[in-house]
């Protein structure tokens, strides 16, 4: 069971019907494009329930001025008898005032879907692919990583309930230099599990504790076996160990935050299947890779020692670089740009879109990824939407003053310190209550506050109230019930609208791949919940259960399950729990 269409999907195509018929009576012209009108809330309630731009859009085509255009269409809509008054505002918007009916139908709509009041079939199944956190598996999770965990996993939520079929991608980089730094420091770990007095951990190596576990496991399996042995000897074994036992624990982080990957990719697997050189002989064909000569480095004289060398180029250029980019070394190794490509190249083999979530210090790469895409499109023949989310770093503060850092992890907190102290869903709905690329303090102090600043709570509590006025309302022999919904007032009303703007919100943030705009409405209908609710503490009048008033109590209690409903279907896009009780 899903909403297939929106409330304003619904009068969108009301209005689409009216301009159709403008076209007939030859007042527009015919092949008119719709495509830019809006049918959206107004930004003050006060101006009426929706708001339209069609006669701001389609004036010019229609050689008309947008006030004149927007009479035709007021007049047109007359005929529609859910549409109680048309007002023309400023220039040329048009403002529409619903009958109430239609809200109280959309509030009956809720509890009717439940679980799916929101879902959307917008995306008709199309393959989306959406690769974040791919940390180097050198270590445990830490704060560095976390952002882009949720809002990766927290956008892939989103579209899955938008209505594409999403795919989790974990991209392993085990092919590097820091693989080898993490092989040997996992080989000292080992000697020191054999009863080796190892010292400090010398420079380059990670020191973090977290490798004891791995060399202890490795000193049980194998024995003595590797301890003297040359390093070419146990290097590619103590590399696929260590990085097999690296990518348990951080399976076991992520699973803290409740992210669980579909896929996990790994770089080493890429190269051994030749897939860079599939995809330089692809290029090739399709004239997109060639044998240059790098320009010297811009803006400075070039190292005494440089010299050019021809290299195999990507014509980035000829997709908006401001060069073309060496897919390999001048010692025939691949360039991290090179194996890039070929790992986008197998990614696009089972999707119809891609979206990488990135952190912020990755930001000069994204021009030529994006250019390699391109490339993939243009030479397939068909597009490939692709989208790359930068992510800023996360300050980490207590009580206003900076954290400092985990002894036992190395120099870092990591997710399970997170997670231990503030729990999961206090994690994850912070991490969205700002857009991933503004700069954000995560305070442990103040995301664990009781108050209206503290969205987490704030949007939880809401639902929590909601809750135990339910229970409330049962022990006092009251249910939820439609029978005198039309008891409701203005308050009510204004919540109802808010309530009904889930599945616009929904298919807005999806097109948008956006997650945190779901943050920010659930604590705008949160605030609504909560505004409605201290207007009992004045006026018992207002409050969900009146004494005496059974048919008021149990309307007003049916819109607040109802609301509850919405909060939780909210929730569970972000990955937060909806609890029942503080």
């Amino acid at each position: 069971m899903s909403n297939t269409k929106t409330l304003y999907a619904a009068y969108a195509a009301k209005i689409e019907t009216v301009l159709a018929q403008l076209v007939a009576d030859g007042v527009l012209p015919q092949g008119a494009n719709f495509a830019n009108v809006a049918v959206e809330p107004p930004r003050d309630p006060s101006h009426g329930d929706l708001a339209t731009n069609a006669a701001m859009v389609l004036a010019k085509p229609a050689q008309t001025n947008p006030r004149a255009l927007a009479e035709q269409i007021v007049a047109k809509l007359a005929a529609e008898p859910t549409i109680t008054n048309s007002e023309i505002a400023g220039p040329g918007f048009i403002n529409l005032r619903l009958d109430p009916a239609v809200w109280l139908d959309e509030l009956k709509a809720i509890p009717a879907l439940g679980n799916d009041y929101g879902r959307s079939v917008m995306g008709e199944g199309t393959r989306v692919n959406v690769e974040y956190v791919s940390a180097n598996p050198t270590g445990p999770m830490h704060m560095g990583h976390c952002r882009g965990a949720v809002v990766g996993d927290a956008l892939a939520n989103l579209l899955e309930f938008a209505g594409h079929d999403v795919a989790r991608e974990y991209y392993i980089n085990d092919a590097g230099g820091q693989v080898d730094m993490l092989a040997r420091s996992a080989h000292l770990r080992y000697r020191e599990a054999l009863g080796e007095n190892i010292g400090e951990i010398p420079q380059g190596l990670y020191p973090g504790d977290y490798l004891k576990p791995v060399g202890e496991y490795l000193a049980k399996e194998l024995g003595d076996k590797h301890k003297d042995e040359p390093e070419a000897e146990w290097l590619p074994y103590f590399r696929a160990e260590a990085v097999e036992k690296m990518m348990d624990v951080i399976k076991s982080d992520l699973a803290l935050l409740g992210i669980h990957h579909d896929v996990f990719a790994s770089e080493a697997a890429l190269h051994a299947a030749g897939k860079p050189d599939e995809a330089e002989m692809w290029l090739r064909e399709h004239d997109l890779v060639y044998d240059g000569v790098l320009e010297a480095p811009k803006g400075k004289a070039p190292p005494e020692d440089w010299e050019p060398v021809e290299l195999p180029l990507f014509r980035s250029t000829r997709f908006g670089d401001d060069q073309d980019r060496p897919i390999k070394k001048s010692n025939g190794a691949w360039t991290y740009f090179g194996a890039d490509l070929a790992y986008h190249m197998q990614k696009a083999e089972n999707a119809d879109a891609l979206i990488d979530i990135w952190g912020a210090d990755h930001a000069g790469t994204v021009k030529r990824i994006k250019a390699a895409v391109a490339a993939l499109s243009e030479g397939q023949g068909k597009p490939i939407p692709f989208d790359v989310k930068l992510v800023q770093m996360v300050q980490l503060m207590r009580g206003g003053e900076p954290v400092k850092m985990s002894k036992r992890s190395g120099n870092f907190i990591t997710i399970a310190d997170m997670v231990e102290e503030v729990g999961k869903d206090v994690v994850r709905f912070t991490m969205l209550t700002r857009k991933p690329e503004a700069q954000m303090e995560f305070d442990f102090a103040k995301v664990i506050e009781a108050s209206k600043d503290n969205p987490v709570f704030y949007v939880q509590y809401a639902h929590a109230r909601i809750c135990s006025t339910l229970r409330k309302a049962a022990e006092l022999g009251l249910s939820p019930s439609t029978n005198a919904l039309n008891e409701l007032g203005e308050e009510e009303m204004a919540l109802i609208k808010r309530a009904a703007q889930f599945p616009r919100e929904i298919e807005a943030a999806a097109k948008a791949r956006e997650a945190h705009r779901i943050a920010f409405y659930l604590y705008d209908l949160a605030a609504e919940l909560h505004a409605f609710w201290n207007l009992g503490n004045d006026s018992p009048q207002k409050r969900f259960i009146v004494e005496q008033d059974k048919g008021l109590s149990e309307a007003r209690l049916f819109l607040a399950d109802s609301i509850g409903q919405v909060l939780r279907n909210g929730l569970r896009v972000l990955g937060v729990e909806a609890v029942e009780s503080m």
